[in-house]
């Protein structure tokens, strides 16, 4: 009778969990985390690789795909249009993100000195390019760069005695204009992580490098631009990546000319008119690809060569 009491007594009693404390912990934390993975996969990730396998077919958007294998990337290289949109897109890449990285780097060390008062005002004055409309910056510019010989651009060039240009039409005035409106957009993104890189550097040092001769040029040269190393690393990394993305600008400035006309197309913008307005995705996605390995390669070597900023050379013995 004692065995079988304990018996039911077994039964009854709860069971013990399975699963550990830490277990549950990382399944729970497993679940905290898996939103984002899941969007990303269904937003990110699936439609990186779907572009990648449509590269190898020919595919018009409805109906059966039809494998190719490398016949679209032949197709893409061996159009000179694709090259033109390549070149251009470095050169407006060059023109727009390059003189904003250096001028960056001196509002904000502007910016960060004690004496210069309303520092807040100009802080938020300089980031607004940024969070404004691009419609509205392309209707300013628009206005600014308009062919009129009475147009604000037109007329500064016209005081060094120079003629009006046709800035929408025109091969450098196109790249210029566009070039001005990337500079304008971003350079107070730069500026605000700049100066949040000058505001990590301890004040010591300078007071230190004063202490000990230097002028302001050295300090700069030889304590805020090494230390700022990582920020400029960044700065570089993300403009080159946008650079080479450019689509935004130059299709709202140039508007519904932007996909007829060669004189500031981008290679985003090639693969765009293949895509909605040719009806071949086999090729936008092709060139999307190939756009990626240039990103790839770009940027590596644009971190390469940053790397070495700031760095002292070592003397032969």
């Amino acid at each position: 009778m004692e065995n079988v009491h304990k018996r039911q007594q077994a039964k009854t009693a709860p069971k013990a969990s399975k699963l550990s404390d830490k277990t549950k912990d990382m399944i729970s934390g497993y679940l905290y985390v898996a939103p984002f993975f899941i969007i990303f996969g269904l937003i990110g990730l699936y439609p990186a690789v779907f572009s990648i396998v449509l590269a190898f077919q020919e595919w018009n958007g409805l109906g059966e795909m039809d494998f190719v294998g490398l016949r679209n990337f032949g197709v893409v290289l061996q159009d000179p249009l694709f090259w033109k949109s390549l070149y251009n897109t470095v050169i407006i890449g060059l023109m727009g993100t390059a003189p904003q990285l250096i001028v960056g780097i001196i509002l904000a060390y502007f910016l960060n000195l004690a004496v210069i008062r309303f520092t807040n005002f100009f802080r938020v004055t300089i980031f607004m390019p940024y969070i404004t409309s691009m419609v509205a910056v392309a209707l300013v510019f628009g206005v600014f760069f308009s062919s009129n010989e009475t147009a604000l651009a037109n007329y500064v060039i016209g005081l060094f005695g120079l003629d009006p240009v046709s800035w929408k039409t025109s091969e450098w005035g196109a790249k210029i204009a566009i070039s001005l409106m990337v500079f304008w957009r971003w350079v107070g993104y730069n500026t605000i992580i700049y100066l949040a890189g000058l505001q990590s550097i301890p004040k010591d040092l300078y007071e230190a490098a004063t202490i000990d001769g230097a002028n302001k040029v050295q300090q700069f040269m030889h304590i805020t631009v090494p230390l700022l190393k990582p920020f400029i690393i960044l700065t570089v990394f993300m403009s080159t990546v946008g650079a080479l993305q450019l689509f935004a600008e130059p299709t709202v400035f140039l508007g519904s000319s932007a996909f007829s006309r060669d004189e500031a197309m981008t290679v985003v913008m090639y693969l765009y008119r293949d895509a909605f307005n040719l009806g071949s995705f086999g090729t936008a996605s092709a060139t999307a690809v190939l756009l990626l390995i240039i990103i790839i390669g770009a940027a590596a070597i644009n971190t390469w060569l940053t790397s070495g900023v700031g760095r002292k050379k070592k003397r032969g013995v």
